[in-house]
């Protein structure tokens, strides 16, 4: 049950323990930044214990970003840690190889799916900018969800991408089910984000699959954690959809109230909408071409 033909221990029961000690080392590192926030959010609460932990933390953005941050960071370590004990692998082998060309290819790509996106729904009038391209209103959050997502993308990429499939593979796993595995272990893991919708999940282990790809294809994790961070970054704090269902606060400001949620993504943000679906499509396209050429 617990070892295969080998006598090595299953990759699924290697992959239960990381994410039982990610969980774990996320919820010790977000506590600081937990505790900061009761105590200095305590004077807005009128005396009362019942705190809205999503209006306290908005008050308060760096405490945010301590809390989700430290909470990433925790899940990091961990990953790293049980790669290095238990794994016995080193970073290298988790996927920190190869050309840093990768990473500013995977952040243009990112960051160009979602303005094509932006620009599609803006045309044709699937949304309404609430502040004009020459009024981009910048604010704490611009600085503090950059330094978070650059971390969530790091981190995402390491655990679902390099510890999941490095582990699968290292086992002799069939390729397609690598992918497979790894997709919809990041899928579940958002189903418990605010306003899922179907379609939000299917995207989302698409998406996962891109990731898969793009690290197969390049024998490296920098080109799936350049587009997860710009991918996200361009959604929420640029143009000011929703991420992944999390409330976005855009140096430009949109309303989707008007607009076709099958494309907008409607409160699941665009993640939820065929026009994702269509975009993570052409970036197996992209990225394809793009190895092509790197390999000429």
């Amino acid at each position: 049950m617990f070892k295969n033909e080998a006598n090595q221990v299953r990759a699924g029961w290697l992959i239960f323990l990381a994410f039982v000690a990610m969980f774990i080392t996320q919820q010790i590192f977000a506590l600081p930044g937990g505790v900061m926030l009761a105590l200095v959010d305590f004077p807005f609460q009128d005396g009362s214990f019942d705190m809205d932990i999503d209006a306290a933390f908005a008050r308060h953005p760096w405490i945010f970003l301590l809390t989700q941050g430290g909470g990433t960071v925790g899940g990091m370590l961990a990953t790293v840690l049980v790669w290095k004990f238990v794994n016995k692998g080193t970073l290298p082998q988790l996927g920190f190889r190869g050309s840093l060309r990768d990473l500013w290819f995977g952040l243009f790509l990112g960051a160009a799916s979602i303005v094509v996106i932006f620009l599609i729904l803006l045309v044709t009038g699937n949304i309404k900018m609430l502040n004009s391209f020459g009024s981009p209103e910048f604010t704490v959050y611009t600085l503090s969800y950059l330094l978070l997502f650059i971390l969530v993308g790091f981190f995402e990429e390491m655990f679902f991408r390099g510890y999941v499939m490095s582990t699968m593979q290292r086992r002799g796993n069939p390729k397609w089910l690598i992918y497979v595995i790894s997709a919809v272990i990041f899928s579940l893991v958002h189903g418990m984000n605010p306003n899922v919708s179907v379609l939000g999940l299917v995207n989302i282990a698409l998406v996962g699959i891109l990731f898969a790809y793009m690290f197969d294809a390049t024998n490296s994790l920098w080109l799936p954690i350049g587009y997860h961070i710009t991918w996200n970054y361009f959604q929420g704090n640029v143009f000011g959809f929703a991420v992944s269902g999390t409330t976005p606060y855009g140096i430009y400001n949109v309303s989707v109230e008007n607009g076709n949620s099958l494309l907008t993504g409607g409160a699941f943000g665009l993640e939820g909408g065929l026009l994702a679906t269509l975009l993570i499509v052409l970036g197996f396209f992209a990225t394809r071409l793009y190895v092509r050429m790197k390999a000429e």
